[in-house]
């Protein structure tokens, strides 16, 4: 390890300090002024690479010819030994450890004035060491940034049965949300969370690609919001002197595309909505909504099914993932079950045909809390059902056939009076996607927009408004169609196997320090 507890004076030698970060920093500083004095640049403009560590590690073979390779990274670990030093540095893909030695290095002596943390190029030739490390010798050394702020530097230790024990690790999660760069340099395994998610909405987009659908960019900044039950940001645009929305979902500009005439037309994108967090929930988050023409609920459960599997096997290499010891399956068909008979199932209550109040008075037998004294009737079962039925689900189950007032934009049953064509699927006790078959009457439309209007006069604040340009939209004439909203973050804590929102947001929103 590099030894932290010296300081640089004029002359060139070193004196004890305490080794407090403030104490650290103002050294690292000096080192940074002492590599000037010498004409060293700390911050030089570039450097070539020609390998990464995992490919050093992989293709080097004992015995073939001298293999020349330049790798940089930071160090994360040095082992001084004199006239030598092994280090270790990390770049995007992994660790390798370093070999420098004085008789070959000019410069060697400005080591002296590096420490971990310090971002580095080395140029040298690979070779195996005497304990069986793939190692590379350096011929030249040069540093590529001089870091200032000391980072953690966990100690990893492995004992005879292969067991690997990490001490001073850098777990308190605030800090490590705070500080995302140094949560991926100091903890490997995040930086491979963010690398899967990157794998899964790649897998989304090629499936959605391969079968003709169209990718499309709608506003994020808009004159009216709507398409889901949510609150929203508010903004003020000062050019046009009007208050604007960020968007809670991007369902009304996705459906005057097909108006348009686009048969199937997707979008993964931000979408904010101004409501509590939690683990399961993030103001800013990301969706991928799809809507295809022609097409109806039941043919998008079996797209989802397959979109599903199909992602899962190609990020993950199988069609089952492990959720806190609990083997899921995403195997098709899933589970499909009614939204009133799910709550039966799990409640022993039949809700069919209740009022507002009765479906009250059943919630408060339940014991059902935050029960709004506006909330109409599809508040109260969405209640209900989140609170005694959906953490049950684990297995990948569509929910289907809600009660209409909780989907104002989905199409009436054609079979099921007082219900929609609408199910979500629930996995691990979570919501993952939402869907209708899209309703496209616009006098229907716009009735159900009135009525979002009274219960927002009723106090409840999360109503959809009214959308005249969405309506003259469906007035010219929007085809039967399915819609899809998959939300990207929560399809990423099932693959990656994450507990929390904020473990697959590379930057959540947290309170300002000190607030």
């Amino acid at each position: 390890m590099v030894n932290n507890t010296h300081s640089i004076e004029p002359n060139g030698q070193t004196v004890k300090i305490d080794g407090s970060p403030n104490e650290l920093i103002a050294r690292r500083k000096e080192e940074r002024d002492a590599l000037l004095a010498r004409g060293v640049n700390p911050y030089p403009h570039q450097f070539t690479v020609t390998a990464s560590s995992v490919e050093v590690l992989r293709d080097y073979a004992d015995g073939a010819p001298q293999w020349n390779v330049s790798v940089a990274g930071r160090i994360v670990a040095i082992r001084r030994m004199g006239k030598a030093s092994f280090i270790h540095i990390l770049d995007s893909q992994g660790r390798i450890q370093l070999y420098l030695r004085s008789n070959d290095l000019a410069n060697y002596d400005d080591f002296k004035l590096y420490d971990i943390g310090d971002i580095i190029g080395v140029e040298g030739y690979v070779f195996r060491t005497r304990t069986g490390e793939v190692t590379i010798h350096a011929a030249s050394f040069a540093i590529l940034c001089k870091s200032i702020h000391p980072i953690p530097t966990p100690k990893e230790e492995t004992d005879e049965q292969g067991v690997k024990t990490v001490h001073d690790a850098f777990t308190d999660k605030e800090l490590r949300y705070r500080q995302r760069y140094t949560d991926l340099i100091v903890n490997p395994e995040v930086r491979g969370v963010f690398i899967k998610r990157a794998k899964i909405i790649s897998a989304v987009r090629k499936y959605l690609d391969e079968r003709g659908m169209l990718e499309v960019e709608t506003p994020a900044l808009q004159p009216l919001y709507g398409g889901a039950y949510a609150r929203p940001f508010v903004t003020h645009h000062n050019a046009l002197d009007i208050d604007m929305y960020m968007r809670i979902a991007d369902e009304l500009y996705l459906k005057r595309l097909l108006v348009g005439g686009f048969d199937g037309v997707y979008e993964i994108s931000k979408d904010f909505r101004n409501e509590g967090m939690d683990k399961k929930h993030n103001p800013e988050f990301t969706m991928m909504e799809l809507y295809v023409a022609y097409k109806d609920y039941r043919w998008m459960m079996e797209l989802t099914e397959e979109l599903l599997c199909t992602v899962c096997s190609a990020v993950n290499g199988g069609e089952t993932i492990d959720c806190g010891g609990r083997v899921i399956s995403f195997k098709p068909p899933f589970r499909r079950l009614p939204m009133l008979e799910a709550i039966e199932e799990f409640t022993g209550r039949n809700l069919r045909g209740l009022d507002d109040e009765q479906l009250r008075a059943a919630a408060n037998e339940l014991h059902i809390g935050k029960l709004e004294p506006g909330s109409g009737a599809g508040k109260i079962i969405d209640e209900i059902f989140s609170q005694k039925v959906e953490h049950n689900l684990v297995q990948p189950t569509f929910i289907t056939d809600y009660p209409l007032s909780m989907s104002p934009l989905a199409k009436s049953h054609r079979t099921e009076p007082g219900l929609v064509e609408r199910f979500e699927l629930i996995v691990n006790g979570s919501e993952l996607a939402n869907a209708f078959s899209e309703l496209n009457d616009p006098l229907e439309q716009r009735r159900r927009f009135e009525e979002q209007a009274r219960l927002r006069a009723r106090g409840d604040d999360e109503a959809m408004p009214l959308d005249e340009d969405f309506l003259h939209a469906l007035e010219i004439g929007m085809p039967p169609a399915a819609g899809l909203g998959i939300g990207m973050d929560r399809l990423v804590m099932l693959i990656t196997g994450q507990e929390s929102i904020r473990d697959v947001i590379l930057f959540p929103q947290m309170k300002p320090e000190g607030a």
